[in-house]
């Protein structure tokens, strides 16, 4: 049997983690390899996409690292540019870039709010920006935004809220308007996922365990659920599928067993 990204070319944004650490872009990026798409590794540390190519290269799989600042549109411009440079084409984007913020709107400041909504929603617009005329060129392609259930269960997390509910019109929107073009364009809401954006700053066995508990199937959320929901979405099994948003959430979104705060609302 085929791969099931044979021949295509993928961009992975936000594809590096800390040290060996495995994160939703992380995965992605590792699984589209597996299943022989040559993927670029877009991360604003160099060092980090060069460890998840070094992953991928020992499972004999081709990528390539780039460093790049999605919030600009130079670097957007740029890294698409190096891909079709690279490979000829460009079949699919993951936009997984993505910064926590919690509080209420009385409390935040202004900088903070711009921050976070150019970081989480104009970083993905402008990736898209210039992925899409590539992906045209191409014949079609795929484009796979990370949003979060936040979107729909703030819990004090107004500005992260807002800019995942931001992504997921923004997919709807890009879904709408791309369709004829062949571009399928869809979002997955992870839940409290235990990455290394998440476990970074430290975290308890009990957060730990809490935040695996408020989920119906009481299991961990972990990057790799994300990538192969990326790898799916991403793939021509999910041909008659565009403007979707999926929750990867263990039932979460099911349930009122989620206490309030940062680390348990966001899927990291």
């Amino acid at each position: 049997m085929s791969k099931r990204l044979d021949g295509k070319v993928a961009i992975v944004t936000g594809a590096g983690a800390a040290g060996d650490g495995i994160g939703n872009g992380r995965a992605a990026a590792i699984l589209f390899a597996r299943e022989g798409a040559r993927v670029l590794l877009v991360d604003r540390k160099l060092a980090l996409a060069a460890a998840t190519q070094a992953m991928i290269a020992a499972e004999g799989g081709e990528s390539a690292a780039f460093e790049a600042d999605v919030t600009k549109s130079e670097d957007c411009a740029a890294m698409v540019a190096d891909a079709v440079g690279r490979w000829g084409k460009l079949d699919i984007l993951q936009n997984n870039v993505g910064i926590g913020s919690s509080g209420r709107v009385p409390d935040i400041e202004e900088a903070a709010w711009e921050r976070v909504m150019r970081v989480n929603v104009t970083s993905m617009m402008l990736a898209a920006k210039y992925a899409i005329p590539a992906m045209i060129a191409s014949g079609g392609g795929a484009i796979v935004n990370i949003s979060s259930i936040a979107a729909v269960r703030p819990r004090g997390l107004t500005p992260y809220a807002t800019s995942k509910g931001a992504v997921e019109a923004l997919t709807r929107g890009l879904a709408a308007d791309h369709a004829r073009d062949g571009i399928r364009v869809n979002c997955i809401e992870p839940g409290p996922m235990f990455t290394p954006m998440v476990y970074a700053g430290g975290m308890s066995d009990d957060m730990r365990a809490r935040r695996r508990g408020a989920a119906l199937l009481d299991v961990e959320g972990t990057g790799w659920d994300i990538g192969y929901a990326s790898l799916f979405l991403a793939s021509d099994e999910a041909r008659y599928i565009t403007g979707v948003v999926l929750a990867v959430d263990g039932g979460v979104l099911l349930t009122t067993r989620i206490g309030d705060g940062d680390r348990l609302g966001r899927g990291g």
